[in-house]
This record gives structure tokens, sequence and C-alpha cells, in this order.
């Protein structure tokens, strides 16, 4: 029988990384499947397929856009969570998954310990908005409105959990109002409910209520980020129509799952980056509002776990019981 000496274990332990140094650079030598957490069509969707599409390029291998819709995204970002740590199984993520995990929408995957983090590639401002019967033209007079005890001012949302949805609770807490809260299945049916007065505001993502914004169709009371938008620069941030300390944006990224080789992860964020800031990708962000972003799997991670911080706070003092 071979005995192994103090000499012997560096050898051994050289033996067991070859294998995955050597995944890692021949990485990957068959198609990827990006999950996409939301139904084919949408905005967010859109933005992955020519991710995918650049990514294949990059990597010279083909990235499969794959939809598994359902649960706000929890059912692809689950799916994700379980799959092969290898590297071939990727999350295309938005802000709300975040969201449905401070707000504890689901509970089968958590943001800091099923996942690594790859790559964030934009970020872009809500746009928060009011029906035209409501007669609310400015964030202060949804203050007012709000504030008037003879009157119930309601914001809908894509669901509960949504970034829609605490972002409405965020401005309620900051401006010290109360809003009803009306959660639908979608941003779609909750567009059509807001254009028939059905319900009176709404902190609506760049792609879903663009178009009814450039046809007058709604009021555009702000954008939620630190500075203005490019598409609209007449309109105020929350901070300079009198909420403080209000930035809040929606971003999309991807992730892996927890496991993942670090040199895979670091060469998908290599090739994700190099995709953001190809034209393609980088030309649908800039449509959809959002400003391409370059970081590292680091800086994606310490995203995710302040705005874990910040939207459990939210729900926290909101006092919202979802489950």
């Amino acid at each position: 029988m071979q005995r192994f000496t103090l000499k012997s274990i560096p050898l051994l332990a050289a033996a067991l990384l070859l294998p995955v140094g050597a995944m890692a650079q021949s990485f990957p030598t068959r198609p990827i499947t990006l999950v996409v957490p939301f139904a084919a069509g949408g905005g967010t969707d859109s933005i992955a397929r020519d991710m995918a599409r650049t990514l294949s390029d990059k990597l010279g291998q083909p990235v499969v856009v794959e939809n598994r819709g359902g649960g706000g995204g929890s059912i692809g970002a689950n799916l994700v969570a379980k799959a092969q740590p290898d590297g071939y199984t990727l999350l295309f993520a938005t802000s709300t998954f975040v969201t449905n995990a401070a707000a504890e929408v689901t509970s089968s995957y958590d943001v800091e310990k099923s996942f690594a983090p790859v790559a964030m590639i934009g970020r872009g401002p809500l746009l928060v908005v009011a029906s035209k019967q409501s007669g609310i033209g400015s964030i202060a007079d949804l203050r007012k409105a709000a504030a008037a005890s003879s009157e119930e001012v309601n914001f809908c949302s894509a669901g509960a959990g949504s970034i829609n949805h605490l972002a409405g609770e965020r401005f309620a807490q900051k401006a010290n109002v109360k809003m009803t809260h009306v959660p639908y299945k979608g941003s779609g049916p909750a567009t059509i409910d807001l254009l028939a007065g059905r319900v009176q505001v709404f902190f609506a993502t760049v792609p879903t209520i663009l178009t009814q914004i450039t046809d007058k169709r709604v009021n555009l009371l702000a954008v939620t980020s630190a500075q203005r938008s490019r598409l609209f620069p007449d309109t105020p941030t929350m901070a300079e129509a009198g909420i403080a300390d209000f930035d809040i944006s929606t971003w999309w990224g991807v992730l892996a799952p927890a496991g993942t080789p670090a040199a895979v992860v670091d060469k998908l964020n290599t090739a994700v980056n190099d995709a953001a800031s190809a034209d393609l990708v980088r030309d649908r962000l800039t449509h959809e509002g959002a400003d391409p972003i370059k970081a590292t799997p680091a800086d994606f991670g310490r995203t995710l776990s302040s705005e874990l911080a910040l939207w459990r706070g939210v729900v926290k003092q909101s006092g919202m019981q979802l489950n």
C-alpha cells in the first residue's frame, strides 16, 4: 500500500485542484442556459435575449434563454439555486429578486447563500406616474391627497413583494402618509387598471410605462433615482420634489449557483461585462432609461446585501404580512 508523507501533501493538493483549474480554463465547452424568471415578451426578457446573443459571441458557445415565470420570479431563481454549480445554468435577475426575499414572498432561496453573484449589467430609475382621472399632477399633489383624511390614495404593483410594491411603501414611510397597495399579477394588468382610473399611482419601471408617458396617457410625477433621467430631463427626482433620501432604482444582473468555482465566475464576469458594453445590450439599456454598469462579482454581492437590508427595513416598518 502506498504511503503519503508530509512532502507529498502539496503534490496531492495540486492534483486535487488541477481538475477545477483545467475546467475553468476550458470553460465553456457546451451551451449555457440563461434562466429568465419571467414570461417571454416583457422588457426583462428582451434585455436578457440581447445579452444571451452577445454573450454567445463572447464565450464561443450558445447561450440559450429559458423562461421560467411564476411566483414573482421565485420559481426561476429556485431552479438556478438548485442547479449544478458549474457555470452552465445562470439566472438573469432583476431587483425583484431581492425585494421578494426581503418581503419573504418566497423562502425557496437565500439571496446571500444560494447564489454566486457574477455581474450587474445596468441600473435605471422607477417612474412615479398617476392616472389622468386622479387629478394628481405632482408629488406635492400626491402627498396632499394621501394626507387628506377624507380621501384614500391607492397604488398598484406587479405583485406583492415586487420593486413597485416596496418602492410605494418606502414613499409612504418617507412622506409620512398612508396609501393602499393594490397588487396585480404582473405589470400589464396593473397598467390597464391605471389607465382606466381604477387605481391612481404606479411606481413603474421604464419598459412598463414608457409608451403611456410618451402618449400622455398618464401623468409623470417624478423619477426615483438620485439623478434626473436623460429620457425625461424636465422631470424632478424625488429629492427635488421634497422627499429626501429617496434613491431607488431597478437593476439587471447575472448570478450563478452558490459553489460555482471562482475561476468560472471570474471568466463569466469578464464575458458579461464585455457583452453589456457591446452596442446591442448598451443600446437596449439606454432605451430603457438605464445606465450600463461594469462591476466585479464582489461589487454585485455588496449591492445585493445592502439592498436586502434596505428592503427588510421597509418591510419591518410597514408591518406587512405577505405569507
